[in-house]
């Protein structure tokens, strides 16, 4: 008898029509014939979708490049189907779920003639967790296939799991054409499905990463009560050997990855990674709040990646225990077949190709690599991984972390005076906006509550409201920090040295977790006073370390009214208590000024 993913794929392929099925094992000995056929067999863009590179110095490594107009996410054309407009929210692109159907099943129509049909079913998480989901995607792509592989847990486990049940999450996808035009990213929330046509860039084409890991997971947490976050999970171990765990969510650009692999600086403290962008907070049968990692991989961003930056990172990349690793559209050094980007150490290679394939030196005005440039490795290949990364229980939470890039206003780190208060901080974060968005006015702000603005599947009023009752329900609830690594001094230096030096940040935290020190309360949340605060050989005058802690009444008129601004785009799905604590800041920033 038919079960219902046999029936599932088999009216997935009498509409693509492909050439062949073949059903993935995520074995090593699968990868390395997916990669042969890459190499020999599929094109894009006239060229071969996988290159060897040289194992001396990058073991297992090979070089992908995406079609040129395929380098980054669509948000433009990522659309959640949810039956009403109201659902989706302001947040996302919506579009009537008939309408979506029918527009992709055109072009899915006969898309895969001539191609394998690759089935991939997998999990996000480890199998044995309970927090866990079995999900199928369908593909065209090697290249999407291997990397699916390295970031989730392909193969027997995962029909095992789904076995005769229709509990699984299910992905379409193809590359199509390439065509910019025909490039689409459809979520239908209220069946667990995701529908990608026209890109085989990792965020439009993984569909386990963004597509279900947050946009549909985001939705299927609101349904049952727990919560699929935008947010590395890391565990912070000191001297006497008691580890503690958070969760943080930083927007890109403001060192998410380097934080999760961060490499102490301080004796005795060492740091356990267990994720790099995806957690799903559970409320544990204790009343604590506990995450999982549902990924198994990183796909993140080479540009900047160094032994100075990460050098937990270069070494996960330089490691081979799990193959292989990818790089995509970073530049090539063609005389020792290596990957090369921009703040990779060493000298520049003389011989490079740019991540479009043409020559280039350093006289060139164009980065050789694209700045949204990436490597897939898995997580197993981290030599700081937690020895909880497999837990299926998860890790209990002790503190959330909610960052930003802001040059002043924010300081250094600042506690929530309780757990709503923490929720509206998550709600108003915000960075500046950089040169590198030239279509937008730099220094002005860019609010992304939570981090989550492109990836929560429905109205993030309703989510904020969710965020809300998961914190009734918590017996021990998470402390919450704002953190801002970026204050910048009279000249536009930077204060603080950050990167390994962050450590001196998180071990005042866990300090107040666990009751060892007090903290000065501003308008803002509670601050460390100067003492409790490891600045020990670090170049700081007292001068700067008070900027670095600054509330400056006066200047928060403008930051007031945006947020307000911005607030009252969710009209009456805002719950009444982020106003209230809105206008409890307002209050607390006038007195202030008295």
């Amino acid at each position: 008898m038919t079960t219902p993913l046999e029936h599932w794929v088999e009216e997935q392929a009498r509409l693509t029509k492909p050439s062949r099925i073949y059903w993935c094992d995520g074995t090593e000995e699968e990868a390395k014939k997916l990669l042969e056929i890459g190499m020999k067999e599929e094109k894009i863009n006239g060229q071969p979708v996988f290159l060897t590179l040289s194992d001396k110095n990058w073991p297992g490594a090979y070089f992908h490049r995406s079609h040129p107009n395929d380098v980054a996410r669509t948000e433009q054309l990522t659309f959640v189907c949810h039956p009403d407009k109201l659902t989706a929210g302001p947040n996302n692109n919506w579009m009537d779920p008939k309408e979506a159907k029918e527009k992709m099943k055109k072009l899915f129509d006969g898309c895969m003639k001539g191609r394998t049909m690759y089935v991939m079913p997998y999990m996000m998480g480890h199998p044995k967790s309970p927090y866990a989901r079995a999900c199928v995607q369908i593909t065209d792509n090697s290249y999407v296939a291997i990397s699916m592989r390295l970031m989730t847990r392909m193969g027997k486990e995962a029909l095992d799991r789904i076995g005769k049940s229709e509990d699984f999450v299910r992905g379409l996808h193809s590359v199509g054409d390439f065509n910019p035009e025909r490039r689409f990213i459809m979520h239908f929330p209220q069946e667990n499905l995701v529908q990608s046509f026209g890109s085989g860039y990792g965020g439009n084409a993984l569909l386990g990463k963004k597509c279900f890991a947050l946009r549909i997971a985001s939705c299927i947490g609101k349904r049952e009560g727990w919560l699929a976050e935008h947010m590395l999970v890391m565990g912070i171990q000191d001297p006497h050997g008691k580890t503690s765990y958070i969760a943080a969510a930083l927007p890109s650009a403001c060192g998410k990855t380097n934080l999760a692999m961060l490499q102490s600086t301080l004796p005795g403290y060492k740091i356990w990674t267990l994720g790099d962008d995806i957690a799903w907070l559970n409320v544990g049968p204790d009343g604590r709040l506990y995450a999982i990692n549902p990924e198994a991989g990183f796909f993140g961003v080479a540009p900047g990646t160094s032994l100075k930056t990460n050098p937990n990172m270069v070494k996960t990349l330089k490691n081979n225990k799990f193959f292989p690793t990818l790089y995509t559209n970073t530049g090539l050094d063609t005389q020792n077949e290596e990957p090369w980007w921009e703040g990779l150490d060493g000298e520049i290679p003389s011989q490079l190709l740019d991540w479009r394939g043409d020559s280039w030196d350093k006289s060139k005005t164009t980065k050789c690599a694209h700045p949204n440039s990436r490597f897939t490795a898995s997580i197993y290949n981290c030599p700081n991984l937690s020895k909880e990364f497999d837990n299926p229980k998860g890790v209990p939470i002790d503190a959330i972390l909610f960052g930003g890039k802001r040059a002043q206003l924010i300081p250094l780190v600042a506690e929530a005076f309780d757990w709503q208060h923490g929720v509206f901080i998550g709600t108003r974060m915000g960075s500046e906006i950089t040169a590198a968005a030239t279509s937008l006015t730099v220094g002005a702000i860019r609010r992304d509550p939570m981090a989550m603005l492109p990836f929560c599947g429905y109205n993030m009023g309703d989510y904020f409201a969710h965020w809300l009752d998961i914190g009734r329900r918590l017996k021990q609830p998470p402390k919450i920090y704002s953190i801002n690594w970026f204050r910048t001094d009279e000249h536009g230096q930077y204060i603080w040295p950050g990167f390994g030096d962050n450590i001196r940040v998180l071990k005042w935290i866990m300090d107040r977790v666990h009751g060892h020190v007090d903290a000065k309360e501003t308008p803002l949340g509670l601050v460390p006073f100067s003492k409790d605060l490891d600045l020990s050989g670090l170049a700081i005058s007292p001068e700067h370390t008070e900027k670095l802690f600054e509330v400056n009444p006066g200047e928060w008129t403008q930051e007031l009214a945006e947020i307000e601004k911005y607030f009252q785009s969710f009209g009456s799905s805002l719950p009444e208590a982020i106003w209230s604590e809105y206008r409890r800041l307002a209050d607390k920033l006038a007195a202030a000024k008295r």
